[in-house]
């Protein structure tokens, strides 16, 4: 068998990875081997530094190609009030579509006229606290959310900034659970139907809602940059016709998030440049031929501002051996910190932390410790021999694992810490087992 090692794999760890004289793997300076005897596992290890980068490349890629680019968080990726702090530092706004999410931003002290509320099915609690809480942007989804927001903005005497989500019909060509600017989508407008332009008059003439862009998302993870070229171009393309049927001029332009991350050594994700090159170069041309002014330009990245920042750390316990088969070995989390591999079927890489020296010599599947034969969270990885007490590391980590985590089998959710220049500070604790009673009745 061919010997690999685990050093390549450092390229899809934060950027300050690095491997110490005990051959064990390092995060923002902090060996992962002692963070997980501190912290316990599963652990989710957060570098500070990389998400700064990410957030520093995006205002620059962007902002040197359309100065009037406005970049904001989405959310849902993950979101901590360490996090939602360390982004209002960066410049970013922020994109949440929950009540829980605005709620999270507010009390961690976010400017909440920064923030922008999108979500298909927005109740009227959660309107009214957007609101009142003075929320920048409500982002609207269907006829139901356009009528009920303008009855909740004039009873406060409000004159509320919206955007319409529309959905192009563009296909994004990823997974379909994550692809939402195809036509037969539960989000937007659609384009071709006649209903974004039905959307469109509703909103202008109705006086508590204040109608200043168009908005559209057209999925999560896009390794192409072409699906934002028509949908700018189509959604352009619309803004003229309304400009000239209804003299509405467009001010915003929200293109959504969907930039892609890289999970695998063979999968290399586009350059923020390349996004922003396409995205930049095709709205400038576009309104140019169009005769409509630059509109302000924003984006909303998430996977790919934390992604890479993330780090799983499990413990090794047992496995099983199937002769001519496969070998499971089993780790202390799984589909409940991670469900990604089980619904998505996402793939990750895999090191051990505490192995790094060591040659690459066995194929195996990490399988988690949930009740469920579909808990795998790396399947055919090869990896040094793996004894029980080992720390698997999975590297691109750090989005959707942790909002998407549940306490099936009563499990309790793991422990969250953010690392810097050799220092490690909790932003999230583990779950106790008093946790999982606290909202019971007898």
């Amino acid at each position: 068998m061919e010997y690999k090692d685990a050093l390549p794999k450092l390229t899809l760890f934060p950027q300050t990875a690095g491997v110490n004289e005990h051959g064990h793997l390092t995060i923002g300076g902090c060996d992962t081997t002692q963070l997980a005897v501190i912290y316990g596992t599963p652990l989710y290890v957060f570098d500070e530094a990389t998400v700064r980068a990410k957030c520093s490349e995006y205002r620059l890629e962007f902002g040197q190609r359309y100065s009037d680019t406005k970049a904001i968080y989405a959310c849902k990726a993950f979101t901590s009030q360490a996090l939602i702090r360390l982004l209002d530092e960066e410049g970013f706004g922020l994109d949440v579509v929950s009540g829980g999410e605005m709620h999270v931003a507010k009390s961690a002290g976010f400017p909440l006229d920064k923030v922008y509320f999108h979500g298909n099915n927005k109740g009227e609690t959660e309107l009214n606290r957007a609101l009142e809480s003075g929320v920048g942007r409500i982002v609207v989804d269907n006829f139901h959310e356009l009528a009920l927001l303008g009855r909740l903005a004039s009873e406060l005497g409000k004159t509320q900034d919206v955007l319409l989500r529309l959905s192009p019909g563009v296909d994004p060509h990823t997974h379909s659970h994550v692809a939402t600017g195809i036509l037969d989508s539960k989000f937007g407008f659609p384009l071709t139907t006649g209903q974004a332009e039905e959307a469109l008059t509703k909103a202008v003439s109705t006086p508590s809602l204040h109608l200043i862009g168009l908005h559209f998302h057209l999925g999560s993870s896009l390794f192409e940059v072409e699906p934002y070229v028509q949908a700018i171009d189509l959604v352009l393309q619309f803004a003229a016709q309304m400009k000239q049927r209804h003299r509405f001029e467009l001010r915003e332009l929200n293109v959504g998030g969907g930039f892609a991350a890289q999970y695998l050594l063979d999968s290399p994700a586009p350059p923020v440049s390349r996004y922003a090159n396409a995205i930049a170069s095709t709205l400038i041309k576009q309104t140019r031929k169009l005769k409509l002014e630059q509109p302000r330009l924003v984006i909303e990245p998430g996977r790919s501002i934390v992604a890479r920042a993330g780090t799983a750390l499990y413990r090794i316990g047992g496995s099983k051996d199937i002769p001519g088969v496969r070998r499971y070995v089993f780790v202390d989390g799984g589909m409940a910190d991670n469900i990604r591999p089980a619904l998505y079927d996402s793939r990750y890489e895999a090191v051990v932390a505490n192995k790094m020296g060591k040659p690459e010599t066995e194929v195996v599947t990490i399988a988690g410790k949930f009740c469920e034969s579909g808990d795998i969270l790396v399947k055919d990885v090869c990896l040094p021999k793996l004894e029980a007490g080992d720390v698997l590391a999975m590297p691109t980590s750090g989005a959707y694992s942790i909002p998407m985590s549940s306490n099936y089998n009563a499990s309790l959710r793991p422990a969250i810490v953010m690392v810097k220049e050799g220092s490690a500070r909790l932003i999230t604790r583990r779950e106790t087992y008093s946790d999982l009673t606290v909202r019971d009745n007898l």
